[in-house]
């Protein structure tokens, strides 16, 4: 299960808007849940949360 954005950056004049992303995963080799966190363009929010 995913946590879905939970800041938004203001975006430059000619850049792209960021959202930060952070995803809940369960690791292997433990079982506990780890969080990996990126800051993706918010078109590609959507990938970055059905990659595994």
């Amino acid at each position: 299960m995913a946590k879905k954005a939970v800041a938004t950056f203001a975006a430059k004049s000619g850049s792209k808007s960021m959202v930060k992303c952070i995803r809940m995963d369960k690791s292997p080799k433990t079982g506990a849940y780890v969080f990996s966190e990126e800051l993706v363009e918010t078109e590609k929010a959507k990938e970055f949360f059905e990659k595994k």
